[in-house]
């Protein structure tokens, strides 16, 4: 697959009856391996492995309903106490990051309502502060760990 901005903790693949398949280790099940899911799993395992993100706080392509319609979310993580505090869009390597993908993550935030968006296509990385009292939005200058994510909720 395509070389990533990403370390490689050896995302797990094989041969499967219906084509390439890559193992998730989060909802413990191999899917179809697309560019997209390339990214989804990379990402994934750099939340566990180095940005100390607990494997069960976090979901895969969490179902949420806007405007009616049902939606997934690429990747959620969660607090301790199960509320939700980033959400994650992926996108395939050769998707550039526009407004548009910006967007995508603000109508989740909606519904999740999250201090912390990030936004990835496995070689640019965005990670934005959402200040839900005042609605400002701040682009954080790397990606934040899980303490980081924690520490910028609302009190």
């Amino acid at each position: 697959m395509i070389g990533l901005d990403l370390p490689d903790h050896g995302v797990k693949t094989k041969q499967g009856p219906q084509g390439p398949q890559v193992f998730d280790p989060v909802r413990r099940l191999w899917v179809a391996l697309t560019p997209e899911e390339w990214v989804r799993q990379h990402f994934l395992n750099h939340l566990v492995h180095d940005l100390h993100c607990p494997a069960g706080l976090i979901t895969v392509e969490r179902g949420l309903v806007l405007h009616g319609m049902p939606r997934r979310a690429d990747i959620v993580v969660h607090a301790p106490d199960g509320a939700p505090l980033a959400v994650v869009e992926c996108k395939a390597p050769s998707v550039p990051i526009r407004q548009a993908t910006f967007d995508q993550a603000a109508r989740y935030n909606t519904v999740f309502q999250v201090p912390v968006l990030l936004v990835t296509n496995g070689r640019t990385h965005y990670a934005c502060h959402i200040d839900r009292s005042t609605g400002a939005v701040r682009f954080l200058s790397a990606l934040p760990d899980h303490a980081a994510m924690l520490a910028l909720r609302p009190v």
